[in-house]
C-alpha cells in the first residue's frame, strides 16, 4: 500500500502560505488557518502535474539569491548608465552558452537568472544541446561572459540541485 505524502512540495507550501499573508496584511487567526490550508491542499491537489519537490542544499541556494538580488542592482545601474550615454559604446551580441546543467528546473533557474539580471535576455534555451542563447545589450568578451555565468551562476547551481563539490565561492 503506498504511503499519501501531505506535504509534497514543502518549500511551495511554505512559500503559498507567506505569498497567502503578505496579500491578507495581517496575521488574524482566520488568515493563519487559511495559509495553512493553503500551503498543504494546493500542492496536495497539483502534485500529480507537479515534478517531484528536488532536493536542494540551503546554505548554496541562499548565497546564490543574495549573488543574483546583488546582481540586478548593479546591473541595474550599469544598464541605466549605458542607456544614457552614448548609444555608440554599446556592442550588443548573441552569445551561445554551453550549459553543464542536468537537471531540468536548475536549467531554468539558469535562463530566469540572465532574463531577470538587466542586460541579458535568454532567448533559446536548447535541451538538446545543452545550449542557452543569450542576448547581452553590452557584451565587449562573449568567453568573458559565459565564464562569469558559470562562476557566479551556474556552479552554485550545479552545487544546489546535482550536489557537485564545486567552489561557490564566487565573491559577490
Amino acid at each position: 500500500m503506498k504511503k499519501k505524502i501531505w506535504l509534497t512540495h514543502p518549500g511551495l507550501s511554505v512559500l503559498l502560505g507567506v505569498s497567502w499573508l503578505l496579500l491578507q496584511h495581517t496575521l488574524a487567526p482566520v488568515h493563519l488557518i487559511s495559509a495553512v490550508l493553503i500551503g498543504v491542499v494546493i500542492p496536495r491537489l497539483l502534485h500529480t502535474v507537479l515534478p517531484p519537490a528536488a532536493n536542494l542544499q540551503w546554505r548554496p541556494t541562499l548565497l546564490l539569491a543574495r549573488r543574483v538580488l546583488w546582481d540586478i542592482v548593479v546591473s541595474n545601474f550599469t544598464v541605466a548608465r549605458l542607456v544614457l550615454g552614448p548609444l555608440s559604446r554599446m556592442q550588443s551580441a548573441w552569445v551561445t552558452l554551453p550549459v553543464a546543467l542536468t537537471h531540468p528546473t536548475a536549467i531554468s533557474l539558469l535562463a530566469t537568472i540572465i532574463t531577470t539580471t538587466p542586460g541579458t535576455v535568454s532567448c533559446i534555451v536548447d535541451e538538446e544541446r545543452r545550449q542557452i542563447l543569450i542576448h547581452a545589450l553590452n557584451c565587449n568578451d562573449p568567453d568573458q561572459m559565459i565564464a562569469e555565468i558559470r562562476a557566479r551562476y551556474e556552479a552554485p547551481l550545479l552545487v544546489i540541485f546535482e550536489h557537485h563539490p564545486h567552489d561557490t565561492g564566487a565573491s559577490t
